[in-house]
């Protein structure tokens, strides 16, 4: 039962911000129902940031007392659906990826320089302080763990196992939530340490990605620093450190987009072809991101325990959960960034069964649509930005089958040429003018933006199919594009976990 990744998202790398649903209108047919959503300025104004983090304790040996903290980047909401290997198997194509040519095997290093002395002593500085700009390496004995903890068996688990938990007693849900992610969550973050390790060496150094690997290493020191979980006052302490961790990766997809695009860009400005690597940074990618969903989801999941009781709800997982509203709501949102950005939006038509409920995650579902409507949106308001005629509407249609609930997003903007559908599901690819902008990684406030990531389409997919759903995409050049995304109704599939490195 489990968590919500330690990082960040859909303002980088969390699913985007809901909106509060609001009930239905009473009288509504349950088929066929049309709605035309409004831009909504109120969705404009910033969120607040995030409070810091707990400090820990002895097990770095140094770090860097002289990182760029004016070091910047940003990417929406991202991660692409994985072609995931079998559990317990290499997410690598040539197996280790200490065997790819090129790719280092080395112990991990955080990064380049002399150690440093912290305000505490030698080599000793309170993890989360605003000093802690970087870090350099880690103690052989927390290396050895990470090394050793890579090479364990992850858990999966299920919707439907998520809800047969949450009948339980809290207080005993609570206890053994804790104990799973206590054992579960290091072996994780050792996975992804071990994979960030063995990239290419110039981009494993880029210092974006080694931002996210000094996070991954602290996330993993702060669980071992736990003791077992005993009781409920062990596991009240093990949840207010998850949540600073948690709160400590919440700009990892922006990290590690801008990581990649630099590190392309350095290829190309030397010469060299980046073909043939596209193939296997395209896999770390799916592999990395899914495993970020699958770490924040489990963490959230958790953390949803110990806050007021919602109704219908069992952690994250909205028993009643309503596709035709959460569809609705990322509408409005996605038509009021639109109006920020252009100073005008398309309509949104709303069709479909708005009586429809399932067991799902909101914020999944609401990132997702948000996604796709967002993407419509834009081609549209693009094509038809300076015609005298008014721009045709976006049609959102929720559908209810046996095996799954699917909302059909469609479009008239243009379509997307055969050759840019094999690449929209590459990273990094975006119609959009302008590369990946630049933004503070280490702000906690990601504004929401409505082009430029080339991320959005893998990440979206891959929230489908982490629960048993897919994400299609159907486009006609020279009209436009329909977009299904399928929500399985049985909630049966087991995480798509990456294999071991």
């Amino acid at each position: 039962m489990l968590i919500q990744e330690l990082g960040a998202t859909v303002s980088a790398c969390t699913p985007a911000p809901q909106l509060p649903h609001a009930a239905s209108p009473s009288g509504r047919p349950a088929q066929d129902t049309t709605t035309h959503i409004p831009a909504t300025r109120e969705l404009l104004r910033a969120r607040p940031a995030a409070p810091g983090r707990l400090p820990t304790a002895h097990l770095w040996q140094g770090c860097c007392g002289s990182g760029d903290a004016s070091t910047s980047s940003r990417s929406g909401p991202h991660a692409s659906a994985s072609s995931t290997s079998a559990q317990g198997r290499s997410p690598w194509r040539h197996g280790s990826p200490s065997r790819l040519p090129g790719w280092s095997p080395a112990g991990l290093n955080l990064g380049p320089g002399a150690w440093s002395q912290g305000p505490h002593g030698p080599g000793e500085w309170p993890l989360g302080t605003q000093q802690r700009r970087g870090y350099q390496k880690l103690s052989p004995e927390l290396m050895k763990d990470i090394q050793a903890s890579a090479l364990k068996k992850q858990t999966g688990v299920s919707l439907k196992h998520l809800l047969d938990f949450g009948t339980q007693p809290l207080d005993r849900q609570m206890l053994l939530s804790a104990r799973f992610l206590h054992a579960e969550i290091p072996i994780r973050l050792a996975h992804r340490l071990m994979d960030l390790n063995a990239l290419p060496r110039a981009l494993s150094d880029e210092p974006h990605v080694r931002r996210v690997k000094g996070w991954y290493a602290e996330s993993f020191a702060d669980f071992r620093a736990v003791p077992a979980i005993k009781d409920r006052e062990d596991a009240i302490r093990f949840t207010a450190m998850l949540r600073n961790a948690f709160r400590r990766h919440n700009n990892v997809v922006p990290a590690i987009a801008k990581g990649v695009e630099v590190y392309k860009r350095q290829l190309a400005e030397a010469g060299e072809s980046t073909t043939e690597r596209d193939s296997e940074i395209q896999h770390f990618l799916d592999t990395f991101f899914l495993s970020r969903i699958a770490i924040r989801f489990l963490a959230g999941h958790h953390l949803s325990m110990f806050e007021p009781p919602r109704p219908d709800h069992i952690g994250l997982v909205h028993t009643k959960c309503s596709p035709y509203q959460i569809a609705t709501d990322a509408a409005a949102e996605a038509r009021a960034i639109c109006f920020r950005e252009y100073g005008n939006a398309p309509p949104v038509n709303m069709l479909g069964n708005a009586d429809l409920t399932m067991a799902y995650v909101p914020s999944h579902l609401h990132h997702m649509v948000f996604e796709l409507v967002k993407n419509s949106l834009r081609a549209v308001q693009e094509r038809y930005g300076d015609a005298d005629e008014e721009p045709p509407p976006i049609s959102v249609v929720v559908a209810e089958g046996l095996e799954d609930v699917t909302i059909k997003v469609s479009d008239q903007g243009g379509g997307i040429s055969r050759s840019g559908l094999k690449r929209i599901w590459t990273y990094l690819y975006t119609t959009a003018r302008s590369p990946l902008p630049e933004v503070d990684i280490d702000s906690s406030h990601m504004p929401a933006v409505l082009a430029g990531y080339g991320c959005g389409l893998p990440l979206s997919r891959m929230y489908a199919r982490y629960f048993g759903g897919d994400l299609q995409i159907i486009s006609m050049e020279g009209y436009g594009t329909d977009a299904y995304l399928h929500l399985a109704r049985l909630g049966n599939d087991e995480e798509p976990l990456p294999g071991s490195v």
